[in-house]
Formats: structure tokens, sequence, C-alpha cells
């Protein structure tokens, strides 16, 4: 897979995974905002949708193709899983940053993978595969970004979220902002007080 890695001065890893259309330089900047110390790995969609790259396929906008996506979150665990042997960081010490398409695959693989993320920070999520069977995830913590008027991610996909991580054992904080589906900075600012109060 195409990556970035960038080694920090701290034992924490921050996992970007970029949205629809960006690459594995689009998240660095957010990365260096929320924990300057912490090693980065910035990993590239492997599936490109007119010219855009994606983590996964989609039939529509907002229906994903469930194969796909499960393929996919499968390849994306075993790359991290080699990606920590082969620069040398802690796997049990992991937190995704994902946006839109990039935190549909960082949520799924808290669905599918126990034990593959210590925290997610995931800005504008869906819910990724209302068919998986959840791991018992106890201990993970996870912030949601959502926003009022997001067109892309209606309010109830990131209600519905938050109710099965929660009720899979996962500590979640949502956070609602009035605007649409972009990334802005006071998203950006809660993201980091909250992830500053667990992970520095």
């Amino acid at each position: 897979m195409q990556h970035i890695f960038e080694q920090g001065t701290k034992d924490i890893t921050l996992l970007l995974l970029h949205g629809t259309g960006g690459t594995e330089h689009a998240l660095l900047g957010l990365a260096k905002e929320i924990d300057a110390e912490a090693n980065v790995l910035s990993v590239r969609g492997q599936v490109v949708e007119n010219g855009m790259p994606r983590f996964f396929r989609r039939i529509a906008e907002g229906v994903f193709d469930m194969e796909d996506l499960r393929f996919r979150t499968d390849e994306l665990y075993d790359f991290v899983k080699s990606a920590s042997v082969q620069y040398g960081f802690d796997a049990s010490k992991i937190v995704a940053i994902g946006y839109s398409n990039g935190a549909n695959i960082a949520g799924n693989l808290l669905f599918r993978h126990q034990h593959s993320l210590a925290g997610a920070i995931l800005h504008h999520p869906m819910v990724p595969d209302r068919e998986a069977t959840m791991p018992n995830l106890q201990d993970v913590n996870v912030w949601i970004g959502a926003g009022t008027n997001d067109f892309m991610c209606p309010p109830q996909e990131s209600e519905e979220l938050e109710q099965l991580l929660v009720n899979a054992g996962a500590l979640v904080e949502v956070a609602w902002f009035d605007y649409g589906h972009q990334l802005t900075m006071p998203e950006v600012q809660a993201a980091k007080a909250w992830y500053g109060q667990l992970f520095d």
C-alpha cells in the first residue's frame, strides 16, 4: 500500500485515512494538530473511483459494496500489522484518524478486528457494516465528529454508529457541529481536546 511513515517521539501511532479523492498527504497537517509527537502512518486507498482514491468501492453514493469493504478492511488490517513490524511501532497503541470514506473503513476495523485500534477519531462516518458480528471493544475510545446539516452523512448514521459501538463496549463521545460534511477547525480543536485527555 502506498503510504508515508513518520517516526515520532512517543509510542502512539496515528493511522491516517483520507476521504474520497485524498492521498496519503491529505491528513498530515491534521495529525500534527492532534499530536505533533506521535508516529504517523498515513495510507492511500487502493480503490480509484473517477480518478479519486478511496478505501473501498461503493455501488452508489452512501451505498457500500459490502464484499469489497470487508476485503479492503482485512487488507488494511494486515498492512498495519506488517507495518508495525517493519517500522517497529507498538500495534496495541494505534489511534486512527479518518475523514468520511477513511472514517468508514476505520470504523470497520473496529467492527471486524478486536484490538486493531486503541482509539479512533472519526470525522463524519457512517455505519460501515450493519451485518457485522461486533468484537468486544472494551477500553477502546472513539470520538465521532458529526454535522447537523451533513447531506452525505445524516445525523441518524452517527447516532446509530454510536449505539453499535457502545453496545460492543467502546467508550464513545459524539460532538455535533452546525456545518455540513466539511472538516472545520472547531471540529479539529474538539477532537484534539478529547485526544489530549486520553492519549497525551
